[in-house]
């Protein structure tokens, strides 16, 4: 089904400002930021430059996978440090790795449906806080001393702890693990992998492009987007600070796999980095842009969500971006840049190869061939997640975010911002330059 109908995708829904913080990589230990922090911090230089006052939004959404046990509904958290004011309605979403995008699709939905003209919309994660658990045997009991009365119903509970009931329960491992099919994400990169012989030195390459072109956008003063941010002990942070400039082939060929230790090729070098970050995008009507006299960097022409097998999830953007490319009537030289978040080196390289693949595409997308090559000059030329990193709540926002400002540096008008999502998802988004 198509992700809009058709008289509401004639309503224009235009992305007038956005802003991120860097992407900051985990060293083991909780970061400097929890997420709302990160959005926070992301958000406000940004509406410090607008015309209007926060409190003029009509709502905020905000997608995140794992906010601490304080954010509870995380948007509404930020909207109110924001200062957006009680009246101003916020809700969290998620949609796994997509969650940032989702976040931008439902502001285009209210928009188009006429509920509201003015949306800040994006995600936030952080990473480094997902917390350690405890296991049920744990709870239960925490539970039975904590129901035991008498002194000695106290000390016989007590008698039964035991030091392994301390192994924590590590949230963001089991996060990352689909529960239907019992890969983690990266199993399912390798399925992929074999799915379409994508071998381990064209993994390595790809991952190496991604850090050096992160790094040249970065000496070149390509990443506008990013805000400075500061944590509570003065230091200041300004950069993604995962880029590798130094990256080599011979440097990544030395990494062992990490998901499939004997016969795998996805090892740390060539998966996206655990990172804490945020990404905002500030949406709005035709008649906002009017009043308040709004710069347009992008419109939002049509979105699409896809579900496929959780074990081949990486292929979610092929499934996403197909069917815009069918109801738009675009063949993939109509679209200037790509935006695929990747997840993996091997997801982005099979996702690819699945356009090229007239089997996939005949059996899969239900094309009647082949639906073509995407031009690898055209297709995050910055750099992606294995550089950036992904912090799952915000990668979605930063794709698209990240699509405007390309659009705009290199004076094209069409581009395609897509992500895999885990569970056997993808989303898309196309999106023209005014």
């Amino acid at each position: 089904m198509s992700g809009n109908n058709q008289n509401s995708q004639d309503v224009p829904v235009y992305i007038v400002d956005g802003s991120r913080t860097p992407f900051l990589k985990t060293a083991g230990v909780p970061g400097p930021f929890i997420a709302s922090d990160l959005a926070v911090q992301a958000a406000r230089p940004l509406l410090s430059r607008q015309p209007f006052e926060p409190d003029k939004f009509d709502e905020v959404i905000l997608g995140c996978v794992m906010p601490s046990a304080d954010e509870a509904n995380i948007a509404r958290v930020v909207a109110l440090r924001l200062g957006c004011g009680e009246h101003v309605p916020g809700w969290t979403v998620q949609r796994n790795c997509g969650s940032g995008m989702q976040a931008i699709d439902c502001a285009v939905g209210s928009i188009r449906a006429g509920r509201s003209h003015l949306v800040l919309a994006g995600g936030t994660e952080s990473m480094s806080h997902a917390p350690l658990m405890f296991s049920n045997q744990m709870a239960t009991w925490f539970g039975q001393l904590n129901y035991a009365k008498s002194l000695p119903n106290k000390l016989t509970t007590l008698l039964k702890f035991r030091p392994a009931l301390l192994k924590p329960v590590i949230a963001l491992l089991r996060g990352l693990t689909d529960p239907i099919v019992g890969l983690n994400m990266g199993q399912t990169a390798e399925v992929l992998a074999h799915r379409f012989n994508i071998g381990r030195e064209a993994m390595d390459e790809y991952a190496i492009n991604s850090h050096h072109q992160l790094d040249a956008a970065q000496k070149e003063g390509r990443m506008g987007e990013i805000e400075i941010i500061y944590d509570h002990k003065g230091n200041y942070y300004d950069y993604d600070n995962g880029v590798r400039s130094d990256s080599s082939i011979d440097k990544l060929a030395k990494l062992k796999p990490v998901f499939d230790r004997k016969f795998g090729k996805v090892t740390a070098g060539n998966s996206s980095q655990i990172t804490d970050g945020a990404a905002w995008v500030i949406l709005a009507s035709e008649e906002a842009v009017k009043q308040y006299n709004l710069p347009v960097i992008g419109r939002i022409i049509d979105s699409e969500w896809a579900g496929l097998l959780p074990q081949q999830m990486g292929l979610g953007p092929v499934h996403a971006m197909t069917p815009i490319m069918k109801r738009q009537s675009l063949k993939i030289s109509d679209i200037d840049y790509f935006e695929i978040n990747e997840a993996f080196a091997a997801q982005v390289l099979s996702c690819v190869a699945a356009w090229q693949d007239s089997e996939y595409c005949r059996d899969e997308l239900d094309l009647s061939s082949s639906f073509g090559e995407i031009d690898m000059n055209q297709l995050n030329i910055d750099g992606g997640a294995v550089a950036t990193g992904h912090p799952v709540g915000a990668s979605g926002a930063r794709i698209v975010l990240h699509l405007c400002h390309v659009l705009a540096q290199k004076q094209v008008n069409r581009g395609m911002a897509a992500i895999c999502i885990g569970g056997g998802q993808g989303g898309a988004m196309l999106i023209e330059r005014e």
